[in-house]
């Protein structure tokens, strides 16, 4: 039984059954052995006719994963004074996250990366292939079995949609469904499109937030442009989850344009092509990020917090972020305890000065199907109806919104609540 077909019901919706998928990719996925369980653990996204511009953002942990030491090289290379591409592909192995693994690790991540330009007949000297790994830390790469699946692999990769599904199944570990999206965007520079799969349900933190996640495009993007795109899309995105405040050795999001969508190449950071395309990017990627937390470890709510009336950006985000990552906010949402005092508590100790008489908190169901409740207005209890906040508290999609009343800047996090299933697979990972 296929990843997708096993997801269990309340999540199958959020699985895609068709695609639009950018021109020029192509991806595949196996079973070399790795997992115990038999699914699939190797994937693989190539570009084998048209080398992309990559841009990335790694882990802060100071343990980072072997892979993510050479991709951060990798990718730093990716655009020679010419501005063309140098990268091909993305492999990732689930199942042993090769981190904590030494020198032999970082040997084995870069043997990765050079078995996929073997296989493509990439010509270069310089390695271009990115790679990530997700799975077990502190456990060493079993290479007979990847690079054995790696040359069986390369001439199986398709165009398909199953081809990319089989990518999204193959680099799950803890998560329950596949996450994949797919779109195309006609704009100032004509049509082009974005596909993308994300990875994760429990070491999600900022700063990196997610655990693997990867945009494949082909628009024509300079570096520049790119890294700057990437940049701003992923402190809105995959820099605005939080799960349980861990933040994971692995953890990378890379975005490959390779310009097989045809067009000008957006190389302007002034120019409204790349405000346009920064934006795409952002709104995409901020898709792929709210699927990880829809599969958080437990997760039984997914939680909007919304910060707004801060005299900054980074302030707001401060504070939403603070109660993203509260504990007793977490606990208080699963038992459906319309607790504010929790999300205030998170408000004042956030670290940011804040004007307490000015702040207001709102609670809504993130369908619309009630008015928001206001539970705190201007330094006091306002609005404390528990009958209304428990049937907010029923719906999975819950919105949380605190007005500063300091400024005009905004932020967001996405969460979800804490469960006893979240203790659960914790406790039993490694068994």
């Amino acid at each position: 039984m296929s990843a997708s077909a096993a997801a269990p019901w309340p999540k199958q919706h959020l699985i895609p059954t068709s695609g639009t998928y950018p021109q020029g990719f192509k991806a595949g996925a196996l079973a070399t052995g790795v997992k115990k369980s038999g699914v699939k653990d190797l994937a693989l996204v190539v570009s084998p006719t048209n080398p992309c511009v990559a841009a990335a953002v790694f882990t802060k942990n100071s343990f980072c994963a072997a892979p993510v030491q050479v991709s951060r090289e990798i990718v730093r290379g990716s655009a020679g004074k010419d501005g063309r591409g140098s990268v091909r592909a993305v492999v990732v192995n689930s199942g042993c996250a090769n981190a904590c693994t030494g020198e032999a690790g970082l040997k084995d991540a870069w043997t990765m990366s050079k078995a996929v330009d073997a296989a493509l007949g990439a010509g270069s000297s310089n390695a271009s292939t990115v790679v990530m790994s997700t799975g077990v830390i502190g456990q060493p790469l079993q290479m007979d079995k990847i690079s054995a699946g790696i040359e069986k692999l390369i001439p199986e990769v398709a165009e398909s949609h199953q081809a990319w599904m089989a990518v999204a199944e193959g680099i799950m570990t803890t998560d329950t469904f596949p996450k994949l999206r797919s779109r195309e965007f006609r704009g100032k520079t004509g049509s082009y499109r974005m596909a993308g799969w994300s990875k994760g349900a429990g070491m999600i933190h900022p700063n990196m937030a997610t655990m693997l996640s990867a945009v494949f495009t082909d628009a024509a993007v300079s570096k520049e442009c790119l890294d700057a795109a990437l940049k701003y899309a992923a402190d809105r995105s995959f820099n605005a989850i939080s799960i349980d405040g861990d933040t994971s050795t692995n953890d990378t999001f890379a975005v490959l344009a390779n310009g097989a969508a045809g067009g000008p190449v957006i190389d302007d950071l002034k120019s409204p092509e790349f405000t346009e395309f920064r934006d795409n990017l952002t709104a995409f990627s901020t898709e792929l990020a709210k699927l990880i937390v829809r599969d958080g470890e437990g997760a039984t709510k997914f939680v909007d917090i919304e910060v707004q009336g801060a005299r900054t950006f980074e302030d707001a985000k401060q504070i939403a972020s603070t109660i993203a990552t509260s504990p007793l906010v977490k606990t208080a949402i699963y038992g459906r305890d319309a607790n504010w005092g929790r999300i205030i508590c998170a408000v004042g100790y956030s670290g940011i000065n804040v004007n307490p008489d000015r702040v207001n908190l709102h609670m809504a169901p993130g369908d619309g199907s009630m008015p928001p409740l206001h539970l705190f207005k201007n330094g006091a209890p306002f609005d404390v109806n528990e009958d209304k906040a428990a049937k907010i508290l029923d719906k999975e999609d819950i919105v949380i919104s605190v007005d500063l009343g300091l400024g005009d800047a905004s932020a967001k996090m996405y969460t979800c609540d804490f469960s006893h299933e979240y203790i659960s697979i914790n406790a039993d990972y490694r068994s």
